[in-house]
């Protein structure tokens, strides 16, 4: 790729301080812009960057300049991306970036995506590349910059990739890409729901698409593309899929079924959680691993933390973080997972209606307990389909509200049932992310039962 002489990197954070830094590296004239100074972004511009810290961009900062990477955050009404676009600049996010930076013996791309189960089978996907030998990482949204690895000692990478980057992209095309599922999710952002899931399309701008045969979303979003299709399913697969069969993960690409490992082999629990298996098996098979590699990697897959991950038991009532359900999608998941539930749940729903989430799960909830920005939205939900449920809503900004949540949850449960961190919402009203708050849920969980055991 031809670097251009004058770049404006917008935002300083992880992805966009490592594309500055290997755009100084090879003699680009870095300008990076952020609303906030940081350590970061001193470091930059004690290597040669141009810093510009403001509230407000100022259009002036894109004269002369060829090229603006944007940190996936902004979204294509951010008034630098609507400038850029009005001059005629290319842009782009640092996934792109990476891929036109990869040289001739680069690895191979393996690319996922979908509005849940991502890091999952990402992480699912380098499993199993690296039980056949391969050398390989999970990036993209997880791990090092891509930026950095572009050229790094790898066969075959799984990146993980979000609606941000792929709209941020033009040129990115991975061997195969996978999207795994479609749901209402960052519409703000997007603008829409259309513009949301043709973001996702674009990881099979390669030619070969995993798609989820037991998705509507997908399956509609797949006839738009020329790429060539291998579907995956939790029903008995046809001749040129994967799916379940009598209890076992299966492919029938081939002339015969192969049968990969036991659905119970798959972890964590949960139907979703085959999904994802027979996702990153797919893709795979994409790069000749072998079925024997794809099952032991299966089996001795340990699952990234926050995940539906069951932390503690005590007096036959079982804790389980799925912080990560940042969704309603993500939520639904988990709650079909136990049979009897005390949910907590609430923080940013982002325009996202929780509506049907609430109606399809109340019969399965003994209690509720809501905490975040819009938790009233939940409550009131949970009013309408499950008036005679016990619903506590609780105020508080901060962490030391988990010791509350872990309180009142542990006073609705009874033996046999599962209280649920499935938020259905984002984080960032109450915490610094989603891993804080399963974190502080744990460890509220932990010191209410070690209280309960003296």
């Amino acid at each position: 790729m031809r670097i251009a002489e004058r770049v404006l990197v917008a935002g300083a954070r992880v992805a966009g301080a490592a594309c500055a830094e290997v755009l100084l590296d090879r003699g680009a004239a870095v300008t990076v812009y952020d609303r906030e100074d940081s350590d970061r972004l001193r470091a930059l511009a004690a290597r040669g960057a141009a810093r510009v810290v403001s509230d407000a961009f100022d259009p002036a900062l894109l004269d002369g300049v060829e090229q603006v990477i944007l940190s996936p955050g902004f979204p294509p009404h951010h008034p630098i991306a609507a400038a850029a676009r009005e001059a005629g600049i290319e842009t782009f996010s640092e996934p792109e970036l990476a891929w036109r930076l990869r040289g001739p013996d680069a690895a191979r791309w393996l690319a996922v995506t979908g509005t849940n189960g991502k890091t999952t089978t990402t992480t699912m996907l380098a499993a199993m590349l690296a039980a056949a030998g391969l050398r390989t990482a999970a990036l993209g949204n997880i791990g090092v910059p891509l930026v950095h690895a572009a050229n790094g000692p790898y066969d075959v990478i799984a990146v993980e990739l979000s609606s941000y980057q792929l709209h941020w992209s033009a040129e990115l095309a991975p061997t195969a890409g996978a999207v795994l599922n479609l749901a209402p999710d960052h519409l703000d952002w997007h603008g829409g729901f259309d513009a949301y899931a043709e973001a996702k399309s674009a990881v099979w701008r390669g030619g070969r698409a995993v798609v989820n045969l037991d998705d509507p979303a997908v399956v509609a979003l797949a006839k738009h593309t020329d790429a060539e299709i291998t579907g995956f399913t939790l029903n008995q697969p046809e001749p040129g899929q994967f799916g379940v069969a009598l209890g076992f993960l299966v492919d029938y690409t081939g002339p015969e079924p192969v049968q990969i490992c036991s659905v119970e082999d798959v972890r964590p629990a949960g139907w979703h959680n085959v999904a994802n298996a027979l996702a990153a098996a797919a893709l795979a098979r994409q790069v000749g691993v072998s079925h024997r590699d794809i099952g032991d990697a299966i089996r001795g897959y340990v699952p990234e933390p926050h995940r539906n991950v069951a932390f503690a038991e005590h007096d036959g009532v079982t804790w389980v973080d799925d912080s990560k359900a940042t969704n309603p999608h993500a939520a639904a998941a988990a709650l079909a997972a136990y049979d009897s539930i005390v949910w907590v749940a609430g923080g940013q729903l982002k325009g996202v209606d929780v509506d049907d989430l609430v109606s399809q799960y109340a019969h399965k909830l003994r209690a509720a307990v809501l905490i975040g920005q819009d938790r009233a939205l939940i409550a009131d939900a949970l009013a309408r389909h499950a008036p005679d449920l016990p619903v506590v809503v609780l105020d508080g900004g901060d962490d030391a509200v988990m010791t509350d949540v872990a309180a009142r949850a542990a006073g609705f449960a009874q033996p046999g049932d599962t209280v649920l961190l499935a938020p259905a919402a984002a984080s960032y009203d109450m915490f610094d992310s989603y891993s804080h708050r399963g974190d502080a849920f744990a460890a509220a969980a932990r010191a209410q039962i070690a209280g309960e055991a003296e």
